[in-house]
């Protein structure tokens, strides 16, 4: 055996205890990151004010660009640093059902999300 052959053998088992390693971790919910660079396993900003009778505004977004979990999360921790703002997103249906304790527009959930790489794609108005 040569250099050569011994440096590719060291590489392709240094690859292989990579990806059991990151496997591994990705199967325990621990995984470094996600498509969006993000954890998959993110914690969202809890609403204090759950009472959904206190929200008389009702939106549905239709949200371009989420792929994973760490995606909806981060879209939904936007919507809901927004002032009187409760946020549940659905990656499977790219929707922000969205409750508010004040008119919003479109161009509003534009800016919460403007510093993000998720565009909205529809805006419905559900109470109007």
């Amino acid at each position: 055996m040569n250099t050569t052959t011994i440096i590719i053998y060291i590489i392709a088992a240094a690859l292989i205890i990579y990806g059991v390693y990151y496997t591994v971790q990705k199967f325990r919910g621990k995984a470094k990151s996600s498509c969006c660079g993000t954890p998959e396993v993110k914690s969202v900003r809890k609403v204090d004010d759950t009472d959904e009778s206190h929200y008389p505004y009702r939106y549905m977004l239709t949200v371009d660009g989420m792929k994973c979990s760490g995606c909806a999360s981060n879209v939904e921790n936007s919507l809901d640093n927004m002032d009187g703002v409760w946020a549940k997103v659905s990656l499977g249906r790219r929707e922000a059902r969205v409750l508010a304790k004040k008119e919003y527009t479109k161009e509003d959930f534009d800016e919460a999300l403007s510093k993000t790489s998720y565009k909205i794609a529809d805006f419905k108005a559900l109470n109007a």
